[in-house]
């Protein structure tokens, strides 16, 4: 018998899968559960075969399929003061409590179970869901997720990515990419610290062009396409730093990361130029103290963002299936990006508000959740139409 879309959020919930663990046990009941009702799916595992994507078709093999996008991955509840447990789904006042349940396992559940009904149904288009591993760590998932069903499925015309939007329509995001930064210093004692290179006061220098950037773009006139984002400019951060030895010791070694995020109308490419180049110049400063110092960068993430469409088929469904004619757009990044990048149609709608995703006590309204449920019935009824 097929569960109800609450049953499947449920079982979805109570697979801790943060994204350092693997996804396997929840790939395994989703493929099952799609079995047991007629639907049949594939998997993609990673490299080291500890985590796995699933994807599906059904409906004809014609042209303007539709693709549920959802990630199965969640961050980690370490050190969250948590009232309930967070692999529980807890229903109060109205709430559902859980780990994912708003970011994103809310939309898994109805994406699967709206599979499940439309395999039933007199499609004339196809439907289509994606749930990818990996998302909260960069999107890493996404790309060879996306190419298997380009290889596999006939291809659909469109992508809906699920994260939390209230059920609004969120037609544009910006991208990101970032650093890992190894500032490598000179140990020498404090006393001397001008025959030393210590890493953290260089690192410090580096973060302190990051403050310029961020000073230099709240300052300036917002260009054109950019201004809809809040803030309207693209930004870097550090939210992590960690180094030396001593208090007496010049630092060896400096660790933090750089992230950038991008709106629209600027260049990935020229930003990270830009950063590479003031690397380069605290580098020779380095270098010109002790020739074993220098700075190492590894990129570990790189998220396009999602671009407005001109009236594009993702935004004219999603519109006609929400009845939301507002213009909104996220600054957090989404797989949306990679979707449009691979030649989709994309747009973002999704049930929850994403105040509430990595918070303790995370939670999607039962409101939201049925919003969503019904959202999901009026697209099988356009797909059959």
């Amino acid at each position: 018998m097929t569960l109800t879309s609450r049953e499947v959020l449920e079982k979805l919930v109570s697979f801790p899968t943060v994204s350092r663990d693997s996804n396997l046990d929840l790939a395994d009941w989703v493929q099952a559960f799609l079995s047991d009702n007629g639907v049949s799916s594939h998997r993609m595992l990673n490299e080291d075969g500890q985590k796995a994507a699933v994807y599906a078709h059904v409906g004809p093999d014609a042209p303007g399929g539709v693709v549920l996008s959802g990630h199965t991955d969640v961050v980690p509840v370490d050190g969250q003061a948590w009232a309930t447990d967070p692999w529980v789904v807890t229903e109060k006042d109205g709430k559902l409590f859980g780990r994912g349940t708003c970011d994103m396992k809310g939309f898994d559940a109805l994406a699967l179970v709206a599979l499940v009904k439309a395999s039933k149904a007199q499609l004339k288009r196809p439907l289509q869901v994606a749930l990818s591993y990996d998302e909260e760590v960069g999107c890493e998932g996404a790309p060879p997720l996306i190419e298997r069903m380009r290889e596999n499925l006939p291809p659909a015309a469109l992508a809906i990515i699920g994260e939390p939007s209230m059920m609004k329509v969120v037609t544009g995001h910006k991208g990101g990419s970032g650093f890992k930064v190894h500032v490598r210093g000179f140990e020498v004692h404090s006393s001397l610290m001008h025959t030393g290179v210590n890493a953290i006061m260089e690192g410090a220098k580096l973060i302190e062009w990051c403050n310029r950037m961020n000073a230099a773009g709240a300052a300036a006139e917002p260009a054109e396409g950019a201004a809809c984002f809040d803030p309207p400019w693209t930004s870097v951060h550090v939210g992590e730093i960690s180094g030396g030895t001593a208090h007496n010791i010049t630092a060896k070694d400096c660790h933090f990361g750089v992230d950038f995020r991008y709106v629209p109308t600027d260049s990935r490419a020229e930003w990270e130029a830009r950063f590479i180049e003031e690397v380069r110049r605290l580098e020779a400063e380095m270098n010109a103290v002790h020739p074993d110092a220098g700075i190492d960068l590894v990129p570990y993430f790189g998220l396009p963002g999602l671009r407005p469409e001109d009236d594009g088929p993702a935004e004219q469904l999603a519109r006609k299936l929400t009845g939301d004619n507002a213009s909104h757009v996220v600054s957090y990044g989404t797989e949306a990006g990679h979707f449009q990048d691979a030649g989709y149609s994309g747009v973002i709608c999704g049930p929850g508000d994403i105040a509430m995703a990595h918070q303790p006590n995370e939670y999607l309204t039962v409101e939201q959740f049925t919003a969503g449920e019904a959202f999901m019935d009026r697209l099988i009824d356009h797909l059959c139409q």
